[in-house]
């Protein structure tokens, strides 16, 4: 893929713009949620940690 394929989130930011991946991970809060989860069992997990 060249950058002409790219999307403009994907492409190196010359300007200084942060490309696509460069965010911090925001996803601590699934950290004890198991591999494979369904919908279900991550609402029961975030619901519980609400409660605490």
């Amino acid at each position: 893929m060249t950058d002409r394929d790219a999307s403009p989130d994907e492409r190196d930011g010359e300007d200084g713009e942060t490309r696509e991946g460069d965010e911090p991970d925001d996803a601590g809060h699934l950290d004890d949620v198991p591999d494979g989860a369904g919908c279900t069992e991550i609402w029961e997990r975030l619901s519980e940690r609400r409660e605490e």
